[in-house]
């Protein structure tokens, strides 16, 4: 007896009758149209056995129906892109969508490499240095003017040299006397240490810090033999080559202060006139 040969859904016999395998499960056309067939985005009808099914992200489209959502022309075989679940040629994404080089003025196609910097394009043969005219890629660059410089080129048109290692300054800088130095090079002629940020002054227009100025060039007070600064408003009495911080200048016995007071002295003492009544 004949072994039954039937479709596995509906189990009409299959024999003389094309017939799907799914699973290895025979199905009559019919039936795995109707259970399995994919619709078309594009017609919305069933992509049947004996037509071509074309997917991209698990949407389908009969082969007539896979074209551009613009123009209508197909995209079989042919690259696309993709925008809002809709398909367009390469033409169409690129009049809609697609940059502008910033350089040239021309479309930056799909799938072409593009520079960007504050919503401006590149083609990247397009992103070269204004002055070498070498590309940037992804080298680093400064922009001026609306041009763009790789690194070396802007240094050597624009940069400021610094006075003291005759290199380029490129970001912050310290101007003493109208000449420009970066942080680092300006420090204090005596102790080297960075003077940027803070108190100084000068000699023969070389700077120093505060420190270094007054042990090596302040007057030394009479009293506490510590350095005169004169800076900042300091105050101080000079009397006879000698000279006190006005804190210093007291009488040496009772140590009433003689700031703006009649004193008297003995060899290096000062004494107020109480304290002198007896020399």
């Amino acid at each position: 007896m004949t072994e039954r040969f039937d479709c596995h859904h509906c189990e009409e016999s299959l024999f003389g009758k094309k017939y799907i395998l799914r699973e290895d499960s025979p199905y009559c056309v019919a039936c795995f149209e109707a259970l399995y067939a994919s619709t078309c985005e594009e017609c919305g009808k069933p992509i049947g056995c004996d037509c071509k099914d074309l997917s991209y992200k698990d949407r389908h489209w009969h082969e007539a129906c896979f074209q551009c959502s613009r123009c209508k022309s197909s995209l079989v075989d042919k690259p696309f892109a993709a925008k809002e679940d809709q398909l367009l040629c390469t033409d169409c994404y690129s009049h809609e969508y697609s940059s502008k080089c910033q350089e040239c003025k021309k479309t930056i196609m799909p799938g072409t490499r593009k520079m960007e910097y504050k919503d401006s394009s590149w083609h990247e043969t397009c992103f070269v240095c204004r002055r070498c005219q070498q590309p940037i890629g992804t080298k680093s660059f400064i922009p001026k003017d609306n041009q763009n410089f790789c690194v070396p080129c802007y240094e050597k048109q624009y940069a400021l040299q610094c006075v003291q290692c005759q290199k380029p300054i490129t970001t912050g800088g310290v101007t003493y006397r109208e000449q420009p130095w970066h942080r680092e090079c300006f420090v204090c002629t005596a102790c080297k240490k960075p003077l940027s940020g803070q108190r100084f002054t000068s000699r023969e227009e070389f700077p120093y810090c505060l420190s270094c100025f007054c042990d090596l060039y302040a007057k030394k007070c009479a009293a506490c033999t510590h350095p005169i600064s004169g800076l900042g408003g300091t105050k101080y009495i000079s009397f006879e080559e000698r000279q006190w911080h006005n804190d210093c200048f007291n009488c040496k016995k009772c140590s009433l202060s003689l700031v703006g007071r009649g004193f008297l002295t003995e060899r290096d003492d000062i004494l107020c006139p109480d304290c002198g009544k007896d020399i």
